[in-house]
């Protein structure tokens, strides 16, 4: 997962962690050579005797003048400007976006040029330093079952409604099957709408997820209102006092005004407490333009990216939050209903080995 970012990243800041040590002691050298021209031109004039001690002390103060040039260097701007795009470019083939590339540059940018740094420490403050930006960019997930559990006890005997949407063929039908087995685990009864009547064997296929987990799936005939299906779920979860309603829509593509209309009515009828976006970890930038359709439509208040343990480049995870300023709560991790890992920040990091 997320491995060429990885690598990426190690390599580039390995590179500029080298060469800046490099650059810093041959800029050293040059100062402590003129410097020394410089003395010796004006012992020139001193006595021979007095030049003989000067020239004795000079030699004294060469060695620890060296050693410390090997301790510390400092990054110059026009040095970091050398990397800098050479970051940006990295990031960009990895899937981050545009406004993400550049507000992680220009931060590194602020922290390192002008510091004096430890010859030695210079890999691991490079390092540091795009730890604490990716620390900053990435937003932090609320606790999806806390939000359940605080509308169970409230005194409304309201299920908690979550409505789920994406474009076609991100696996949103089998990440809604995978919340249902995570609540069912955690003690909170569920039902599933079949609010997709409209693709071949939508119906079919999330009775069998519901089959499997045991868990009742209400549905209605294809061509059918989807609007209707969700919201005869929430009177069928209050009656029975079930906790929370999970709704499956039909897969629409970002650009289809009338599709996108269709999904606004359902959100308007059904009221959900929450509306999470479900989309393609893999899908690159277009998934930032397809979130934003989304969220001009309905209002989008989290993400679940599907197909994360096949994403080698990890941009999208790292840009979707910052840009569309709305949390990742989880990533799908396989196919079975237990790979569904909730979004953590650190284990994020860890992963790019920061």
């Amino acid at each position: 997962m997320f491995s060429k970012l990885k690598e990426k990243l190690k390599s580039w800041t390995k590179r500029v962690s080298k060469e800046s040590v490099r650059e810093g002691e041959e800029t050293h050298k040059k100062k402590s050579l003129k410097k020394r021209t410089e003395k010796n031109l004006a012992k020139k004039k001193h006595a021979k005797q007095k030049k003989e001690i000067g020239t004795k002390k000079a030699e004294e103060k060469k060695y620890p003048a060296k050693t410390l040039f090997l301790k510390k260097i400092k990054i110059d701007e026009k040095n970091f400007e050398n990397y800098a795009e050479e970051l940006r470019l990295l990031l960009l083939e990895n899937n981050v976006a545009l406004e993400v590339a550049d507000r992680i540059v220009e931060s590194l940018k602020i922290k390192l040029v002008g510091q004096e740094l430890l010859k030695k420490e210079v890999e691991t403050e490079i390092r540091d330093a795009l730890k604490e930006i990716i620390e900053e960019i990435l937003i932090e997930p609320f606790d999806l079952i806390e939000k359940i559990r605080e509308k169970a006890n409230d005194s409304t005997n309201q299920p908690y409604v979550i409505l789920f949407c994406g474009i076609n063929g991100t696996g949103k039908t089998t990440t809604i099957a995978k919340i249902a087995e995570l609540l069912k685990k955690q003690g909170i009864s569920c039902i599933l709408a079949a609010a997709d009547t409209f693709r071949a064997a939508s119906i079919e296929q999330i009775k069998e997820h519901g089959e499997k987990i045991g868990v009742k799936v209400v549905a209605h005939e294809y061509g059918s209102d989807p609007a209707s299906v969700g919201f005869d779920a929430i009177n069928y979860a209050k009656k029975r006092g079930i906790k929370c309603v999970l709704i499956d829509t039909a897969g629409r593509m970002h650009t289809s005004k009338n599709l996108l209309k269709e999904i606004e009515k359902i959100s308007r009828v059904c009221k959900p407490d929450l509306k999470i976006f479900v989309g393609e970890s893999i899908a690159g930038n277009d998934i930032i333009e397809q979130i934003k359709s989304f969220e001009w439509a309905i209002g989008i208040d989290a993400i679940i990216l599907t197909k994360s343990d096949i994403d080698e480049k990890g941009g999208s995870a790292l840009s979707v939050g910052y840009i569309t300023k709305k949390p990742i709560l989880f990533l799908g991790t396989g196919q079975t209903y237990g790979d569904l890992e909730p979004f953590d920040k650190e284990k994020f990091i860890k992963k790019l080995e920061l």
